[in-house]
């Protein structure tokens, strides 16, 4: 029997604190802190680039191997960081953070974002908190949120009919990091080519920017260190849940196998798009592109994972909130942790690539194009009469109705929350984050960090 959600907002605010005391347990036992190391180089570089006068792309964080690797454009938009401390830095990118994640939430959720009341917001941020890839965005100091926030605007813009505005967020994305020009695509597979065009000069412009700021960082990352994938990590590093990790942990170096194996996903997220666009299903074209852009990169960290948030808004939306939770909940175990040393056997195949798995069946079942005409997501009618509103996504249960916040849980407009994985407190095996924190956590040891190679023999 499903237990019984309080009906008195005395009792709601019993629920949501003993949850939040919950999540605060798990993250401060389990998961957090990979000391933000992302950010240390961020902030490394351009202290290094603008007050010491050395290059971007030379620096390293002390003691690792690992430094910047985004495109130029990337550091120009990181300057204002040299006019801070790290610590000041830190504390503003995880203001950053959480108004990015505040604005993914509110346009995953639509025009119903407020009848999900404090309650239902109260629970989505417990359950979100508890959600790996975002634990790890912020942890690690990381931009994936800032970058989902932008691509979704223009996603609100084209599903608002307001598509003329449409193409600079993404434009931006792709400009700060690679992965996000798959969206430029999109636009182009659902035939809106003023978009396309808008982002691609937008992408343009800023890149051109930055080569006018820094030539010199501008020639070697377009002809070398974009081309060095030793400057980012090892493929076969249990993190990287790109299909590339799968060939890697499998030992098959050869790139055509990937080369095919991309252009199959590519042709499926082709094929499935187009059918979402034409449908006006916005939300879910977007969403598709998240997961084929994971897949098809060369590395995915866990924390890259975030693309996958606009997939569970569509499953709840679908009316498939079970199957959602189901994959949430495993998305908040760090299962693929337990492969650390030793993806072998068939064990190894099905567990160390478990968040691989959950974005390629995604890829392939998510709901999408679905929408009668008259049901497209954001269209505005021309009729002169007013239909009634449609939600694109089932809102939080208000008091008269009852409802498992440890199954069905809380949403955002779609942003489905952690089932019973999370709440429960740690999982019982060790995960990534079970083992102690080393005094360098980005050191090759350390197994809280993304980008860590093998353990040194010592």
């Amino acid at each position: 029997m499903t237990p019984a959600l309080p009906r008195t907002d005395r009792g709601r605010l019993l629920l949501v604190l003993a949850l939040a005391a919950l999540v605060t347990l798990f993250t401060a036992t389990v998961p957090l802190l990979r000391d933000w190391f992302d950010l240390r180089v961020y902030y490394g570089s351009i202290d290094s680039w603008v007050h010491h006068g050395g290059r971007v792309y030379d620096y390293r964080v002390p003691g690792t191997p690992y430094g910047f690797t985004y495109p130029p454009f990337a550091a120009v938009a990181m300057l204002p960081m040299a006019l801070l401390g790290l610590h000041a830095a830190i504390a503003v990118a995880l203001l950053l953070n959480l108004a990015a994640l505040a604005v993914v939430l509110r346009l995953l959720a639509g025009p119903d974002w407020r009848h999900h009341g404090w309650y239902g917001w109260a629970l989505t941020a417990c359950l979100l908190a508890l959600f790996e890839p975002l634990r790890d965005t912020f942890s690690f100091g990381q931009v994936n949120l800032l970058l989902l926030a932008l691509v979704l605007a223009d996603a609100t813009l084209l599903a608002t009919g307001r598509g003329r505005l449409a193409g600079v967020g993404i434009g931006l994305a792709a400009a700060i990091k690679l992965t996000p020009a798959l969206f430029i695509g999109l636009l182009l597979v659902a035939g809106r080519r003023r978009a396309a065009a808008v982002a691609t000069a937008v992408a343009a412009g800023a890149t051109a920017l930055a080569a006018g700021v820094d030539p010199d960082a501008s020639r070697f990352y377009w002809t070398e260190a974009l081309w060095d994938t030793d400057r980012v990590g090892r493929l076969g590093y249990v993190s990287n849940q790109s299909v590339q990790g799968v060939l890697a942990r499998l030992g098959e170096p050869d790139r055509a196998v990937w080369a095919v194996a991309v252009l199959l996903i590519l042709g499926v997220w082709a094929l499935r798009t187009r059918r979402a666009a034409a449908a006006g299903d916005w939300t879910a074209a977007f969403a598709l592109t998240g997961l084929a852009a994971c897949l098809v990169s060369p590395i995915t960290w866990v924390h890259h994972l975030v693309w996958l948030l606009p997939s569970f808004a569509v499953l709840v939306r679908a009316g498939r909130p079970r199957v959602a939770g189901a994959l949430y909940g495993v998305l908040c175990t760090s299962v693929v942790w337990l492969w650390f040393d030793d993806a072998s056997g068939v064990d190894g195949f099905l567990g160390s690539n478990t968040y691989a798995w959950i974005t390629l069946g995604l890829l392939l079942w998510l709901p999408a194009g679905q929408l009668r005409p008259g049901l497209r997501t954001g269209i505005r009618s021309t009729s002169t009469t007013t239909a009634a509103p449609v939600p694109t996504a089932p809102a939080i249960s208000p008091a008269s109705v009852q409802t498992d916040p440890c199954t069905a849980a809380a949403t955002a407009g779609g942003v489905v929350t952690a089932g019973p994985a999370g709440a429960g407190g740690a999982p019982s095996e060790p995960t990534a984050s079970t083992f102690p924190a080393d005094p360098k956590p980005q050191s090759s040891s350390e197994r809280a960090s993304s980008y860590t190679a093998d353990p040194s023999p010592s």
